[in-house]
């Protein structure tokens, strides 16, 4: 692969366009966007294993832990503390009580929340409790363009100030902008960035477009990167938003063009598609995805790894969906309360974040709020 070129145009369109959140974009239109036989032993133990992961709705037990949330689109937590970044670009801080602290972060350019864009992933420092520090994704504005920048931030009496770029100049629109920061347990940060609204970004070499990335800590390219000298995991994405990790596989969720969104197993160096193939299609040299909605849609945000089970928060979809092993298909977990953009495990319990306020949902009293499900008997 050709060096990746940090800087470079990109073409601003901030108007809604014809596909996304099945998409985003669509829903502002007002439209959308097998059972394996057991030959041995083997088989049926790995078959029943799976089948055993498959929760229950009925067990679903859900309770409020924070409401009045302003557009949030992150949840990370450190000790009994959660921090879920706003849209806007400020940061609401939970504790167990359910109070609800907005700290400022000052950034070296405004946060830009318009569309899809604005404060968006957030991954807390290993050594938080020491260090304060975080690393944040959001998109800003630069001689007329969007982008999006990665950054080391340092909280100090309740403020986040950045200290340092970390990946800058991601192409960026008023959709596909991605956002999902994670840190892997290798201690890289691994980061997804969405097409940016032009589709032959997600396969151009010389652009951080529709992409997975992975960067160190520092802002340096890892040495068993795919490709010397470039930040790019896998390519060929649309726009990602999730990321999870379940017996060291990569999980993504991905939004897809009217329906078709996708979940990917995530390997290094591999070429997802996105133009040139969705759903079923095939195309030697790129990969079709583990499990996608058809003509149906989800609207994949965050995910998670729930107890072996992986957990999708949809928008659209306006559900909690779980991944069925056993069947190779999404189904519903939990809904009734609106969309949902992410969602974080702790323990035993599950918390996830409504996305009502967002301009695309419908507002009930207290939206957006922090819930918090647990599985009864």
């Amino acid at each position: 692969m050709k060096r990746l070129l940090i800087a470079g145009a990109v073409v601003l369109c901030l108007a809604a366009c014809g596909a996304d959140e099945t998409t985003e974009e669509n829903e502002m239109n007002g439209t959308e966007e097998e059972t394996s036989e057991h030959g041995g032993s083997g088989e049926t133990e790995e078959a029943d294993a799976k089948e055993e992961r498959v929760i229950s709705p009925d067990r679903i037990q859900m309770d409020t832990v924070a409401e009045n949330l302003e557009a949030p689109w992150n949840i990370s937590y450190a000790e009994d503390v959660f921090y879920i970044t706003e849209r806007d670009g400020q940061i609401a801080v939970i504790d167990e009580s359910g109070k609800v602290e907005r700290q400022k972060v000052e950034t070296s350019a405004p946060v830009l929340s318009q569309g899809e864009g604005g404060l968006l992933g957030m991954a807390l420092a290993e050594d938080l409790d020491a260090s304060r520090q975080a690393y944040l994704y959001y998109t800003y504005q630069s001689e007329g363009e969007l982008y999006n920048r990665v950054v080391l931030v340092t909280e100090e009496e309740g403020v986040w100030t950045e200290e340092e770029v970390i990946v800058d100049r991601i192409p960026g629109d008023g959709i596909h902008n991605g956002g999902r920061i994670k840190l892997g347990e290798d201690g890289f940060l691994y980061v997804t960035t969405g097409d940016a609204n032009i589709v032959d970004l997600s396969q151009d070499e010389e652009s951080l477009a529709g992409k997975i990335l992975r960067v160190g800590t520092d802002g340096e390219i890892p040495d068993d990167n795919p490709w010397d000298d470039s930040l790019v995991y896998s390519y060929g994405h649309r726009n990602p938003q999730g990321l999870a990790w379940i017996d060291g596989t990569l999980y993504s969720s991905e939004h897809g063009p009217t329906a078709h969104d996708e979940i990917n197993i995530i390997e290094p160096g591999l070429n997802y598609g996105w133009p040139v193939i969705k759903g079923d299609e095939e195309e030697e040299g790129m990969e079709t995805p583990l499990v996608h909605s058809g003509d149906d849609t989800w609207a994949p945000s965050g995910i998670e790894n729930w107890e072996g089970t992986l957990v999708v928060a949809g928008l659209r979809g306006e559900s909690l969906f779980q991944l069925n092993e056993e069947t190779m298909e999404l189904t519903v977990l939990f809904e009734g309360e609106g969309r949902i953009r992410d969602v974080f495990a702790v323990g035993d319990s599950l918390y996830l974040i409504t996305n009502n306020t967002d301009g695309r949902g419908n507002p009930g009293p207290g939206d957006d709020r922090l819930l918090r499900l647990k599985l009864g008997e």
